[in-house]
């Protein structure tokens, strides 16, 4: 799957479905459609969990898949404000090769202790360990986690892809 970024330059995003995505971080750097010397530094991960059955929550295992859009001056690499619409759609693209309907967002924070950090928004997807899409098992919850289905934005920005 590549992410066309612009007439003349496509980079690859990762392909979720398979089972050789490295669990090294992928990154994507473009420019922003909806700001002007805006560029998004596009980081994808995917880290393995096992939890545990607790009271009323069944025991789960699989992969989180994390992708972190840093929006950043293009001149100064300071952070800069970029409505979330376009960073959502981004992450929409890379959760496509598996779904987007379980895909979350997180918001302004640290994925792994729900902290604030400015200057970051983030978006997350929960698959079994056959790359199945899965609810968000609650033992791994540090933050709130909102349906990225759910969140406006759609017909604001949309990232062309192709398979």
């Amino acid at each position: 799957m590549t992410c066309q970024r612009g007439e003349d330059h496509n980079e690859a995003l990762p392909s979720l479905s398979t089972d050789d995505t490295s669990a090294d971080p992928h990154i994507v750097t473009a420019p922003a459609r909806t700001g002007t010397d805006i560029e998004l530094r596009i980081h994808t991960s995917i880290a393995p969990f096992e939890v545990a059955a607790e009271e009323w929550f069944p025991a789960a295992a699989g992969f989180a898949v994390t992708v972190i859009v840093h929006p950043i001056d293009a001149a100064t690499g300071q952070p800069r404000h970029l409505p979330p619409a376009e960073p959502a759609q981004w992450a929409r693209a890379i959760f496509s090769t598996v779904d987007t309907a379980h895909g979350y967002f997180l918001g302004a924070v640290d994925p792994d202790t729900g902290g604030h950090r400015r200057g970051q928004l983030v978006y997350r997807l929960y698959v079994d360990i056959d790359r199945r899409p899965i609810p968000v098992p609650r033992q791994v919850v540090t933050c709130p986690h909102y349906l990225l289905s759910a969140i406006g934005g759609r017909a604001e920005i949309t990232i062309p892809t192709t398979a």
